[in-house]
């Protein structure tokens, strides 16, 4: 295949474009509020991402953070999973599953989580459960962040290769040094920004190709082959009856495990009031369905297509084993050269708008939660901003040396993805809507979600199952694969375990039957635990609408003052523990 100087020309204005962007968001945000809040300007945007500005960058953001069951990206995943033949657009889970997600989050999860004016995802579990569980869930969040990201890498170097015949590996290299650079100099504010522009750019450029792409004289008319087998099976596709609890098994995780994710939470943290915040969920959801429809399209006239009369020749992409780039080879052989250019700025916006979110993600957190909150609560915010910066670029080279050099990176982004479904999801069910809760129940279901899911086996990373699921057969690569939904399972034993283990721990602590000496977790006899942190610790008065603030019971730790920011709460503490244990009682 030829090299195309066209398409490396578009593709070098394109990044420069987005790069200047960038520097003109974190200029925007140099010169936005007060310098002692400079690390909160740069994890949510200074509290006022507005709604316009919002919705666009929400709704791309969530189109491309998580990965389909069956690719890299919504997008790629998306055509992919309509063309394969046996799958089809019944299988497509991504776009329905994922909007409701987002509803879910609009109606549940948006409003309290940022009326109570918490910066990150993990600041409740951490007023709740204390600093050590903070730390064990920035695992599992950090662990799909970076693979995401690193998976999306790799899957954007692939596609400039389809079609313009550049290395694979300075693809990858130079746009996530883009990405990096624009995210570390203007933290959310260059990451929203960008998002406006990458979002145009992916609505415009796969709109422009279908049109083209359909009227390919090799193409046969799509709502022909969606019924009658013409080149492969009908790409409507269909659900078969021993593969429903799969299906289930996966839209469920789509759904529920699409919104504990800080990329997600940045968003919605970052909006002017709780209300915006449900608004922007709900006008995402149908974002996101529209910029489904190109991707459909794209996947239904691949499997209508006589690859024999194109330039791809013989055999076609699904026997080539390549059906997973089948929307670049769309764009490359059914498409005009200058048109194909257009989509690939497309797919790199994807790319990059989501790899720059997961970035921001997993440094806020860290930041935040690790580095502040557990280790150097006295920290200045310039010390915060310093240590963000540097796990921006840590986690970035991270990212690029994985998608670079890792051969399962699509396998481990798929076993983290799960975790975040398993383990996070029903903790923050649980700290957000169970009242009584503590840190016992909390490790509990961490250690039992994670044992069932381990054990349940992955396919992808060739990892055998220790506990066999009615249902499971032998693939072609004699690996075990589950038909149960175990995942689910999982899931729901992870939250049950939690509230059980919780209010066990609270009844055999209450009613004397453990000594109050081995609450070593201080998670339920000792009041003043200096694991559990007040709501000042986390949150500031400036940022709660009172009247969309939920009641709440706050902690206060005597040994953690220097990081309160309302002194007063010590007021009318006596200082003798026994007496407040006494009359807590």
């Amino acid at each position: 295949m030829p090299f195309h100087v066209e398409g490396l020309v578009a593709i070098i204005v394109f990044y420069l474009v987005i790069l200047l962007v960038g520097i003109w968001a974190a200029w925007k945000t140099k010169n936005t509020g007060s310098k002692e809040d400079r690390s909160e300007a740069i994890i949510v945007g200074g509290r006022d991402i507005g709604l316009l500005v919002g919705g666009f960058t929400m709704t791309f953001l969530l189109l491309f953070f998580i990965a389909t069951w069956v690719g890299g990206g919504y997008i790629n995943g998306t055509a992919e999973a309509v063309y394969v033949p046996g799958y089809g657009l019944a299988w497509a889970q991504a776009p329905i599953g994922y909007s409701l997600s987002l509803v879910l989050g609009g109606l549940f999860f948006a409003k309290p989580m940022r009326s109570k004016g918490y910066v990150t995802m993990l600041d409740p579990f951490q007023q709740m459960y204390g600093k050590r569980m903070g730390g064990l869930l920035f695992i599992p969040a950090l662990m799909g962040e970076m693979f995401w990201a690193a998976a999306i890498f790799s899957a954007l170097g692939a596609t400039i290769s389809v079609i313009i015949d550049i290395n694979i590996n300075i693809s990858v290299i130079v746009s996530a040094l883009i990405a990096i650079f624009y995210t570390l100099v203007g933290g959310l504010y260059s990451v929203a920004y960008t998002d406006v522009v990458q979002l145009f750019c992916i609505f415009l450029g796969l709109w422009i190709s279908v049109p083209f792409a359909m009227s390919h004289r090799a193409v046969t008319d799509i709502g022909f082959t969606a019924v009658h087998t013409m080149y492969q099976e009908p790409w409507l596709g269909s659900v078969k009856t021993v593969d429903v609890y799969t299906w289930l098994d996966n839209f469920l995780l789509l759904m529920l495990g699409g919104i504990p994710w800080q990329a997600y939470f940045q968003r919605v943290l970052s909006s002017s009031s709780a209300t915006y915040a449900q608004v922007l969920s709900f006008l995402a959801a149908f974002g996101f369905l529209v910029m489904a429809l190109p991707a459909i399209l794209i996947g239904a006239i691949g499997a209508s297509t006589d690859w024999n009369q194109t330039d791809y020749g013989f055999p076609d992409p699904k026997a080539k084993e390549e059906a997973d780039m089948i929307l670049p080879i769309v764009l490359q052989h059914l498409c005009p050269v200058y048109i194909s250019f257009f989509g690939l700025g497309a797919v790199s916006a994807a790319v990059m708008s989501s790899a720059d979110s997961s970035i921001l993600s997993a440094s806020s957190m860290f930041a935040r939660n690790i580095y502040q909150l557990s280790f150097r609560q006295n920290a200045s915010d310039r010390e915060i901003v310093w240590v963000m910066r540097i796990t921006v670029f840590l986690f970035g080279a991270s990212a690029t040396a994985m998608a670079l050099l890792a051969k399962s990176v699509y396998g481990l982004w798929y076993l983290s993805s799960d975790l975040v479904y398993i383990i996070i999801f029903p903790q923050l069910l649980c700290v957000l809507f169970i009242k009584g809760t503590n840190t016992y129940g909390a490790i509990a279901g961490y250690l039992f979600g994670l044992l069932l899911r381990i054990t349940g086996g992955e396919p992808y990373l060739y990892l055998q199952p220790l506990i066999f699921y009615p249902g499971w057969y032998k693939d072609d690569n004699n690996i075990y694969v589950q038909r149960f939904p175990f995942k689910t399972l999982a899931m729901l034993t992870s939250f049950f375990t939690n509230i059980g283990v919780s209010y066990l721990a609270k009844y055999l602590f209450e009613s004397g039957t453990l000594s109050p000496k081995l609450d070593f977790l201080d998670a339920v006899v000792a009041k003043y635990s200096k694991e559990n942190m007040d709501k000042t610790t986390l949150v500031k008065s400036d940022n709660i609408i009172l009247s969309e603030l939920a009641p709440v019971n706050p902690r206060h730790s005597l040994t953690l003052t220097s990081t309160f920011t309302n002194k007063e709460a010590f007021s009318d503490i006596d200082s003798s523990p026994e007496r407040s244990i006494a009359e807590d009682n």
